[in-house]
């Protein structure tokens, strides 16, 4: 039965697409009589059924090499597009993790939207995302992954602007679409130009053909920068960052799988394609430094945010950014372990704040407070998520910010200094997200803020065992380093790091200091509160230049090429309107016309006869 359904694990995208699809009737209001709840309960059936799929596969596939499906496509004209699958440990336990994360997010969504009448929606682009995600884990080859990907990028927009009726929604939705637009073109403009060079997308035969390439190294570094494009969009990184905050205005049950698994996308991607880009040394140079800038930077913007669903968001960025630092320094397995670390632990973190968002009137952290009597399972799951997601033993993240820090730890000192920096910071930040949330004394806008019902509840108590139990997981797979050879060093560096970030927070947040809390040079925390004015940035610089750009246009379109149309219509016009009063009816006429005119045109053709004739004879 396992082995059966290892072979046939490349069906587990169906489950989902399936349900989305038998969703759809509910979503226009095809089906009005029995509510949109049957949309829901049929998704979660299939998703269901797609997570024990992947499960029972998982086991059978571990420790066993990988296995390749081919799946021809189109062949034409020199070009052979076949869909090629890699069955393998990793990839079945990827889409093991988003269907389980996927399955948990629509329990959770069974509770937060039970009032609202877009389920039918909701749960179609639920099911596109998790069918586009597990395909992506599967698929082997460059040029379909780039297709899996857009196909994201428009479930982004769908799911961002869910509640299209709200000005905030749509521009959210319209802003991180075409953010991410950004990175897709060049990313598609690095796919196609490395077809002449490799002769190949296949991730697989890609790597082999790293290892002996002799390509020109501005060609491979070009090319190498358009591949990485993609992945800083999907990963929101600098500058493609703003995307994911934008995307907030969608509901929350989405957030879970957008800040855990939609974010890594582009991460996994960018770890398949490790061994081309280590073709050229600046592009590793290039990831490591858009990761240190963008893991120390969002991190720093976190602390300075009141919105509760942009501390985390810049949270997810920092973290990713730590993944893109991994994949510069050829850490692949330090890589996985931090998009697993982060995908359980922010899936969390988001289910416990959600329901402060569902049932308050205002997601202000500076206006709340007061919620660990009210709400003490969410302000646990809130502990457990912010201790699996930064340096605290024995969770997930500690043994993640491990792996990378110790293999950075002879060679690159400095990038050691970066993962502690952004470690401590991001201890910071969700322990004054924390003291803000549950410390204190309650507010008015919490004091009737009771704890969320058993379906949201159900879901988040499964994560939080899973992240106390991901350690044990780990071990049991053999994934944790052994306690005789760990660096002592690094390991005392991150749990003093996390230790000093947390004391000193939850002693300045959770005592009577009154709050809120600013930094002493107004200039640094305007700075950091709105996002190094990066939008200000844009508007004055990009936003502007296409601005004027298409006003050129505009005017170009309007005088030069409609010009030219309207002047040959005036001149038809008058022209016709001239011979109607010519006319008079005599055949004689007509026919001395057309001689006069083929007379003319007779003379001009033959000129360079005739006039040369004529000019001898006058000269």
């Amino acid at each position: 039965m396992a082995q059966f359904l290892l072979e046939t694990v490349w069906l587990v995208p169906c489950y989902a697409l399936i349900g989305g699809l038998l969703a759809v009737p509910w979503s226009p209001g095809l089906i009005s009589k029995t509510g949109p709840r049957p949309a829901g309960y049929l998704n979660l059936v299939m998703t269901f059924l797609a997570f024990v799929h992947a499960a029972i596969a998982l086991q059978a596939t571990w420790n066993q090499p990988p296995q390749e499906v081919f799946i021809p496509w189109l062949s034409t004209a020199g070009l052979n597009l076949t869909i090629t699958l890699e069955i393998s440990s990793v990839s079945v336990g990827a889409i093991a993790v988003v269907t389980g994360l996927n399955l948990l997010a629509q329990i959770y969504a069974i509770g937060y939207m039970e009032m609202d009448w877009g389920w039918g929606r909701f749960y179609s682009l639920l099911g596109l995302f998790e069918a586009g995600l597990c395909a992506l884990a599967l698929c082997n080859n460059l040029f379909f992954s780039y297709v899996i990907l857009e196909v994201l990028t428009l479930g982004t927009y769908l799911l961002v602007g869910l509640w299209f009726s709200q000005p905030l929604v749509v521009t959210g939705a319209r802003d991180a679409f075409l953010t991410k637009r950004v990175g897709d073109l060049f990313l598609l403009m690095g796919v196609l130009a490395l077809w002449p060079l490799a002769g190949t997308w296949n991730y697989t035969e890609l790597a082999e053909w790293a290892t002996t390439a002799k390509v020109d190294p501005t060609v491979i570094t070009l090319v190498g920068l358009a591949l990485i494009a993609g992945p800083m969009g999907k990963c929101a990184q600098f500058p493609l960052h703003l995307w994911l905050d934008e995307a907030m205005e969608g509901p929350v049950p989405s957030t879970i799988l957008r800040n855990s698994v939609v974010v890594a996308s582009g991460a996994w991607v960018l770890i398949k394609l490790q061994p081309v880009l280590t073709l050229s040394p600046i592009i590793s140079s290039a990831m490591v430094a858009i990761g240190a800038v963008t893991a120390v930077g969002a991190s720093l913007i976190a602390i300075a945010q009141i919105d509760l669903k942009r501390c985390q968001s810049y949270s997810v960025s920092a973290y990713m950014g730590l993944v893109f630092i991994a994949v510069g320094m050829q850490q692949d397995e330090a890589a996985l372990l931090l998009v697993l670390s982060n995908a359980i632990a922010a899936a969390l973190l988001v289910m416990s704040t959600g329901g402060i968002i569902w049932n308050s009137i205002t997601q202000d952290v500076t206006q709340l407070g007061g919620l660990w009597k009210r709400r003490p399972i969410s302000a646990l799951a809130f502990i457990v998520g912010s201790l699996g997601l930064i340096g605290f033993p024995p969770l997930g993240g500690f043994w993640a910010l491990m792996e990378l820090a110790d293999g950075l730890w002879e060679t690159h000192l400095w990038l050691v200094g970066v993962i502690i920096t952004v470690n401590t910071l991001t201890a910071v930040s969700l322990t004054r997200e924390f003291g803000l949330l549950f410390g204190g004394k309650a507010k008015q806008m919490s004091e009737r803020s009771p704890e969320v019902h058993w379906p949201m509840v159900l879901p988040m108590m499964i994560l939080l065992g899973f992240t106390l139990h991901l350690p044990l997981v780990l071990q049991s797979l053999s994934l944790l380093p052994n306690w005789v050879t760990l660096n002592k060093d690094v390991a005392l560096l991150l749990i003093w790091s996390t230790l000093f970030g947390c004391s000193v927070t939850g002693v300045i947040y959770l005592s009577n200091i009154p709050k809120p809390i600013r930094l002493p040079w107004k200039g640094l925390q305007d700075l950091l509160a709105y996002d190094f004015y990066t939008p200000k940035l844009y508007r004055m610089t990009i936003i502007f230049g296409v601005a004027q750009l298409s006003k050129l246009v505009d005017m170009i379109d309007r005088f030069v090429v409609d010009g030219i149309v309207n002047m040959v219509g005036l001149f038809s016009l008058f022209s016709g309107e001239s011979l109607k009063y010519s006319t008079t009816g005599q055949t004689q006429f007509y026919a001395f016309t057309i001689l006069l005119v083929v007379g003319i045109l007779g003379g001009f053709l033959t000129w360079q006869y005739w006039g040369n004739l004529f000019l001898n004879l006058m000269f």
